[in-house]
């Protein structure tokens, strides 16, 4: 089993995630001290997460939030602002 210390889980954790799904397991140490382990799912379909799609994220806030979800005008001024793009 490969370790991996808690600093680098922190820093390196979309290359570990990688290296998670073919191995057995992860041996998480803090200090050279194992802490934990990190073992991967069995069924990683389960753990799949539905794609982001824009126009029907804007049809839940409009249905949410009302016409107001669709005026974001101040959100686009504040952001340029704050980039000094005015």
């Amino acid at each position: 089993m490969k370790t991996v210390s808690i600093r680098d889980l922190r820093q390196k954790w979309p290359a570990i995630e990688r290296g998670l799904k073919g191995s057995e397991g992860l041996l998480v140490t803090r200090d050279s001290k194992p802490v934990a382990r990190l073992l991967p799912l069995e069924d990683p379909a389960a753990a799949a997460r539905p794609r982001f799609e824009a126009k029907a994220h804007a049809q839940w806030l409009k249905k949410t939030w009302g016409a107001g979800a669709e005026s974001r005008a101040w959100v686009d001024a504040a952001l340029a602002a704050d980039r000094g793009d005015e």
